[in-house]
């Protein structure tokens, strides 16, 4: 794949890391969906696998590009109770163990951020956010769990929608939690060169 006008690239398949880059006029000019294993390694600590996915993202979708003057960039969002990686929830049952951990409880959200240039100039990162739940009553569980919010969201909630209401307290980047902490990764685009047009 050639950037022909494509200078930042965007390797992700998240609509809200889209949006979010958009929020703060840094449109990319391509997104490219990176087809990865995301599966933790044996062991695997959050901030670990959270910089590791980022760079596979980043490493994956690189290797397809041409020219010069492009700018990649490539995110990962891991929600983590301690030590214990939660999944992005496709099911209702997984949703449901990871509201159960969550609930009443403080936990973190680690994003891996990983930019890639044309040149093999590299930065990265992982910004840690500390977030407390609330202790969620049996009808706010169900009525989140109904909702269908929380499928494909990392730890199954989505702070940015219904979930809002459960999160009195966050420590951190608030973008961090939603898919991707604005100031850091623009931070990291300027040190790399990067301007918008």
């Amino acid at each position: 794949m050639t950037t022909g006008s494509a200078r930042f690239v965007l390797a992700s398949s998240s609509p809200r890391r889209l949006a979010l880059l958009r929020q703060i006029a840094h449109p990319p000019d391509r997104v490219v969906a990176p087809a990865v294993d995301e599966t933790p390694l044996p062991r695997e600590l959050p901030r670990q696998y959270a910089a590791r996915l980022a760079r596979l993202k980043a490493d994956t979708v690189a290797a397809g590009l041409e020219g010069e003057g492009w700018y990649l960039l490539a995110a990962d969002t891991v929600v983590a109770c301690g030590r214990r990686i939660l999944p992005k929830a496709e099911t209702e049952e997984e949703a449901r163990r990871c509201l159960t951990l969550l609930s009443g409880r403080r936990h973190r959200v680690y994003g891996g951020v990983h930019l890639y240039r044309w040149d093999g100039r590299r930065a990265a990162r992982v910004v840690v956010t500390r977030v407390k739940f609330k202790r969620l009553s049996r009808e706010e569980f169900e009525e989140y769990i109904e909702s269908g919010e929380w499928r494909g969201k990392a730890g199954g909630y989505a702070i940015q929608g219904l979930a809002a209401a459960f999160v009195p307290e966050i420590h951190g980047s608030y973008t961090n939690i939603v898919g991707l902490p604005l100031a850091e990764t623009v931070a990291m685009l300027r040190g790399l060169g990067y301007r918008r047009r």
